[in-house]
């Protein structure tokens, strides 16, 4: 199976020396939503259960003033729990780049990263700072570190021997840190399928109303008590004929 580039920066201290292979994922899951389809989650796991296990659901329709038929005052709505599969084991083989550095401690300027780009480029372009042509520069997210990769071998091996170097930016000098630039290959991956304890996915919603309304008409009912429902944390639609996509992010309710 085909797995996208990920560019990942990996942070924190190592306390332990048993946690040293170990790295803590945060997955972000993509979930893709169909025309007709809602996503609702409830700020409680046993309320979204207790809608799953009623697969069908009556839902009035007959407050708004937009239905041309007023005899349609109720859609029928499907109720199903959401699956989705997380990363349960996950091995990295990582690899020295013998043309790239890491360049770190950057000073926080109240300049364009480009510009800073460009300052580092200049200075570790030549060879009387042990440098040589650059071929790429890259912020790596917010990370605030910078890789810098060099058209030779050889020069990025010397730069990481000195650790730590002296750039002029902007009228001042700054002491930045070098250090290696590592590239990791998955080299396996397994994964598990996964409920979300809170979300439920709602099926087979007419296109009736306007998004808008849609959305409050499934709110007001989903968090009536009297019909098995309780608070509604979120709720994403999706109306027939369009195309969305969830993202899910770890629960931090504990």
């Amino acid at each position: 199976s085909y797995l996208p580039e990920k560019k990942m920066v990996f942070k924190g201290l190592v306390a332990n020396k048993e946690d040293m292979n170990r790295v803590m994922l945060t997955p972000r899951i993509h979930y893709p939503l169909p025309g007709g389809s809602a996503l609702i989650t409830f700020e409680k796991a046993e309320v979204a259960q207790r809608i799953t296990e009623v697969k069908e659901h009556m839902v009035e329709l007959s407050c708004w003033e937009e239905l041309e038929d007023l005899d349609q005052c109720r859609m029928r709505v499907q109720a199903a729990p959401v699956e989705i599969l997380l990363p349960s084991a996950l091995e990295i083989r990582l690899t020295q780049s013998s043309r790239s550095i890491l360049v770190s401690d950057l000073p926080s300027l109240d300049i364009a990263e480009e510009v800073l780009l460009d300052k580092l480029e200049l200075f570790f372009s030549k060879k009387k700072n042990g440098g040589s042509e650059v071929e790429s520069r890259e912020f790596l997210g917010d990370s605030g570190q910078v890789v810098l990769t060099f058209t030779q071998d050889g020069v990025a091996e010397l730069l990481i021997e000195r650790g730590h170097i002296q750039v002029p930016i902007v009228g001042g000098k700054y002491e930045v840190k070098i250090s290696p630039c590592m590239n990791g290959d998955i080299t396996n991956l397994q994964l598990q399928p996964s409920c979300c304890p809170r979300t439920v996915l709602l099926s087979g919603i007419p296109d009736v109303l306007a998004e808008e309304s849609m959305r409050d008409t499934l709110e007001i009912h989903f968090q009536k008590a009297s019909r098995g429902g309780g608070e509604v944390d979120a709720l994403a639609y999706v109306p027939a004929g369009q195309t969305g996509v969830a993202v899910f992010v770890e629960d931090i309710q504990g």
